[in-house]
């Protein structure tokens, strides 16, 4: 949808792969002449209704299918997938524009020439002070629990990151929905996960196909930035679930806005790799141009980090905390700041459904 003059005037452009995020909600149903409007609670049913909305797909169906997907990703294609946000230009569409801002913005090297690995650093203890970008040691619970996703859409292969949640089945990861869905577009296919991933493709906690995929009907209708979240049920690896193998972390809904927050995930493009286990640490704050309900960290991780986990209560000594929001965009003038969406009512319904599948 065009933005008007006043809007461009006063809004950044923003980078991404979806579709515009200043479409509205929809309008509240006119009640017809001489009917009796809905009593407030009701209207509160209806709103809560519309804002728990489901959306399923059925991903690897079967264990001729499952099978097929883990062959699938081989060492030499996990290598050259690309960041998420890339998709645009990947399938001959425009990268920058009016799209929506959902995907991490970036400024692609389109020559298909790697970054360079990042020096190493050792790290003897576990870092403390706030961050907008630094390794994290091989240390504590978030370094299993979180991992890489790796995903085919519009037949192109890309990279997320996502993490495991505490669920009733044992089987749940929550990532970013661009990382699940394109938007109002097709799901994601030949999806994986690899918690606690190292360096050159290590898979210490095994590899785990999608077998469920759940979005927002607000992230499916329209792209809306704010319900940018995805959950998916994983299968199990050798007969094991991934919470059992890897650990999982505990999910939290309806956190209290601008607190302390944790970020992790595998950012993929320049002057990251992809290979190791990037953190911010810092304090949230609102969406300066009030187009979505997010909330802003300061941070540099880039495309790659999609769908990683925030967290509050955050004990770095242990890894351990509760996410409350992921990675999801930058706006195209503020390369520093990473938003995120706030996990609600959509996020919990998301949650609920997952855990039983």
């Amino acid at each position: 949808m065009p933005l008007s003059a006043p809007l461009l005037a006063a809004a950044p452009l923003v980078v991404g792969l979806m579709t515009p995020a200043l479409v509205g909600a929809a309008a509240e149903p006119q009640h017809p002449q001489h009917q009796q409007p809905a009593r407030p609670s009701a209207v509160h049913a209806a709103r809560t209704a519309a804002r728990s909305e489901v959306v399923e797909h059925e991903a690897a169906r079967g264990s001729a299918e499952q099978r097929r997907v883990l062959d699938y990703w081989t060492p030499a294609r996990m290598a050259s997938a690309l960041p998420i946000s890339m998709l645009g230009i990947a399938d001959g569409g425009l990268l920058s524009g009016l799209g929506g801002k959902a995907g991490l913005t970036s400024a692609p090297d389109l020559s298909g020439a790697r970054a360079k690995p990042a020096t190493r650093r050792h790290q003897g203890a576990v870092p403390l002070a706030p961050t907008s970008g630094a390794n994290w040691p091989t240390t504590g619970a978030v370094a299993r629990t979180t991992g890489r996703v790796f995903l085919t859409l519009a037949g192109v292969d890309f990279v997320c990151s996502a993490s495991t949640v505490k669920s009733a089945n044992r089987d749940v990861v929550v990532t970013a929905g661009h990382c699940v869905k394109d938007g109002t577009g097709e799901w994601a296919d030949n999806w994986t996960f690899v918690p606690g991933y190292r360096e050159g493709g290590g898979r210490p906690y095994g590899q785990y196909a999608a077998r469920r995929m759940f979005v927002a009907g607000q992230w499916s209708r329209s792209g809306d930035d704010s319900h940018d979240v995805g959950m998916v049920a994983l299968t199990t690896w050798q007969g094991r679930h991934v919470a059992d193998v890897a650990g999982a972390q505990e999910i939290a809904f309806d956190a209290k806005r601008g607190t302390q927050t944790y970020a992790f995930g595998y950012p993929a493009d320049p002057p990251y790799d992809g290979e190791r286990l990037i953190y911010c640490a810092g304090r949230l704050r609102e969406d300066p141009y009030n187009q979505t309900h997010d909330q802003g960290l300061a941070c540099d991780m880039t495309a790659g980090s999609s769908g990683g986990p925030w967290f509050t209560g955050f004990d770095p000594a242990r890894g351990e905390g509760k996410i409350v929001s992921l990675s999801s965009f930058k706006y195209s003038n503020d390369q520093g700041t990473m938003y995120g969406p706030v996990f609600g009512d959509s996020a919990k319904a998301l949650f609920a459904t997952a855990e039983h599948a």
